[in-house]
């Protein structure tokens, strides 16, 4: 299908039927990709205020053609809100529709419009003495919206589920302009299809998320943090097993780490405080979350006796104040910042069974050294399978000597991580980079689906052109 630019004509039509102010110059904010891969495009930048406004911009673009490329926080990273190729589209930023329209203590339930932004609704939740417990490195910047159309996940997916476990309703504008009023407080409705899962993941494609209903949990009374070196990755799961057993429905975070994370905070940030004097080869981060009453300090120790004496692990630390609580956890939320200060060929986000974790590592690096040779940064959350599987210079050279290898990279992780039942995307989404892979590795009768389904709800194909399907 052919989608038309953004035009003069387009945008005084759309500028008679909207707020003054609605309609703005795209600037670099909104077409820059945080790795800078790309520079996007857009012919003009819609920032309504509200639902019907939205509406009236969707309904206008679909009468026209014209794409629509929905923009949150600008924190993705799979290109999904930076579109470079194809007609000048509108960018649609819900950055005006940031409030926080209700919080319900007595339901655990909190309504967040789309352009809120995540941090804060974690701080509306905590002055209720409630929990809202998606947490990921973007979490200032990046928006309700954003987080949902890509399902996102973060560190506390092993306790609480991604971004779709915690929203129990939705308010969205359809393709065609209609307004979906979603909204629902209900745990229990099966009243037909479930168009808010429809929704969550479709990064934009099938419409535009305008707010949210999001689950709230009671906060944590006491909690407990503890890094354990480990025998090599099989054995943290083992000491995942233990932690389960012992701790089962507490256990917030289970964070692995390789040597070389800890290697680039080295070289990258020298003042950033590490833990061991000697860098250990893995070791995984345990974070607790206990209420009244409990020792989560006791348990950790407990479950490190337990695990020393069955092998899995060689040395540990628990925190033993708030202040090396903080130092633990500074140590797993820089090694993002660290690998971008070095620079990576190609990142990746995939997840595989748990049980065959181990083996993707093992045959990783043989597989990647046909290739070249490359430093290995697999971090990740381990408790859910989710590995964040990174490939660098070696030492002294720069991404942009490897430019002629990027794609075979690339493809070698995936395929591998698709050998073994996982998934290219764990939390990233597929977005504009991972859509040829998707179309290539996916399933053929979900891909007929997912067509089909695109096609009756977007006939015109203007809900973020490219995204996860490409286009035909």
């Amino acid at each position: 299908m052919t989608l038309n630019p953004v035009t003069h004509d387009f945008i005084q039509t759309l500028e008679a039927q909207l707020p003054a102010g609605t309609l703005r110059d795209v600037t670099d904010a909104y077409t820059q990709d945080p790795r800078g891969r790309v520079t996007g495009q857009g012919g003009v930048l819609a920032t309504p205020a509200t639902v019907e406004e939205v509406s009236v911009i969707v309904k206008a673009a679909n009468a026209a053609k014209v794409g629509i490329v929905p923009f949150g926080g600008g924190t993705g990273l799979v290109l999904g809100q930076v579109a470079a190729e194809g007609p000048a589209p509108i960018i649609l930023s819900l950055e005006r529709m940031n409030a926080i329209r209700a919080v319900r203590p007595s339901e655990n339930t909190i309504i967040a419009e789309a352009g809120a932004i995540v941090a804060n609704v974690q701080e509306a939740a905590a002055e209720v003495d409630r929990l809202y417990p998606l947490s990921l490195a973007s979490e200032g910047s990046c928006r309700v919206g954003g987080t949902l159309s890509t399902n996102a996940g973060g560190l506390n997916v092993l306790r609480y589920g991604n971004a779709r476990d915690l929203c129990l309703g939705l308010e969205a504008v359809l393709p065609d302009g209609k307004i979906w009023n979603g909204l629902t407080r209900l745990r229990k409705d099966n009243t037909g299809y479930d168009l808010r899962n429809l929704m969550i993941g479709a990064e934009g494609t099938l419409g535009v998320i305008t707010a949210a209903t999001l689950r709230l949990f009671p906060r944590s009374v006491e909690n407990g943090t503890a890094l354990f070196v480990v025998n090599g990755p099989d054995a943290a799961l083992g000491l995942l097993a233990i932690a389960e057993k012992r701790m089962a429905g507490m256990i917030s975070a289970f964070e692995m780490m390789h040597r070389m994370g800890l290697d680039f905070l080295t070289e990258t940030m020298p003042e950033l405080r590490l833990p061991f004097a000697d860098i250990p080869e893995w070791m995984v981060l345990i974070d607790v979350g206990a209420f009244a009453g409990m020792a989560p300090d006791a348990m950790l120790m407990e479950v490190f006796e337990e695990a020393v004496e069955a092998g899995l692990v060689a040395d540990g630390l628990i925190a033993q104040s708030e202040t090396q609580r903080q130092e633990f956890w500074a140590v797993r939320e820089n090694i993002p910042e660290g690998n971008r200060r070095i620079g990576s060929i190609s990142s990746h986000d995939i997840s595989v069974p748990l049980s065959r974790i181990a083996e993707f590592i093992e045959r990783g690096g043989p597989a990647l050294a046909k290739i070249g040779d490359f430093r290995i940064n697999c971090f990740g959350h381990l408790g859910d399978g989710n590995l964040h599987y990174n490939v660098f210079p070696t030492k002294g050279r720069n991404k942009a000597d490897y430019a002629d290898v990027r794609i075979a990279v690339k493809d070698c992780v995936h395929e591998l991580a698709h050998s073994m039942e996982g998934s290219i995307s764990a939390e990233h989404g597929v977005g504009r980079l991972k859509a040829a892979d998707l179309e290539r590795l996916g399933d053929p009768t979900k891909l007929f689906a997912m067509r089909a389904i695109k096609e009756a709800l977007d006939p015109n194909g203007i809900m973020n052109p490219g995204a996860v399907l490409q286009q035909r």
